[in-house]
């Protein structure tokens, strides 16, 4: 089939997010101004440099609630950081609790029954029981086109790694199953990894 989207797709669900899948999810926490802590998963997220390392997350909606966009938004605009949590396999559960649209006067670690733990070069909290967390400093927030659609980029100033998920110096990302967003309600795990050298 071929559609545009500015057409409509006829199918009974929106098949893009299947399509560009899987995405990565970047569990956002932010603490407000007014010292109250924030958990959400965003699957439009990624890496986009290395050197400095750099990130971004991506909201696609606002909250009545809220001036501007989302909660993890609105904070790390006010605060100028945010913490990207790597959600694995054994947390799915907490990071799906975490989803929900709560008011702002909510904590989604305590509705999700998840532990804080500090982090150490921003005021933010980070999920204790995440197997990697990354620290970041607010770079820029990009308007993008349709509606209350935001990009948020951030500079890794602080990385944690559980020295549970360290094998020989590298990263065991089968250690802890990081997970990712497919479409639709479906996700998956990261249990199974090859190796290819490039050419050259």
């Amino acid at each position: 089939m071929f559609y545009r989207p500015a057409e409509g797709h006829g199918l009974p669900h929106n098949p893009f997010g299947a399509i560009v899948a899987p995405r990565p999810i970047g569990w956002i926490s932010t603490r407000g101004t007014d010292g109250r802590d924030n958990l959400a998963p965003y699957s439009f997220f990624n890496a986009v440099a290395y050197t400095p390392p750099q990130v971004m997350f991506s909201t696609t909606g606002g909250k009545d609630d809220r001036d501007f966009g989302k909660d993890s938004l609105a904070n790390a605009k006010d605060t100028g950081v945010f913490c990207v949590n790597i959600a694995g396999y054994a947390l799915r559960e907490a990071m799906n609790v975490s989803s929900g649209s709560f008011a702002a006067d909510r904590d989604e670690f305590a509705e999700a029954g998840l532990e804080k733990a500090d982090c150490a070069e921003i005021d933010c909290p980070r999920v204790a029981a995440a197997p990697a967390a990354l620290e970041c400093r607010l770079l820029q927030i990009v308007e993008l086109k349709g509606g209350a659609s935001r990009m948020a980029i951030g500079e890794v100033v602080g990385v944690h790694i559980d020295d549970a998920a360290l094998v020989e110096g590298r990263l065991d990302v089968t250690r802890y199953r990081p997970l990712s967003r497919l479409g639709y309600n479906d996700y998956a795990s990261v249990a199974e990894v090859f190796e290819m050298v490039r050419p050259g």
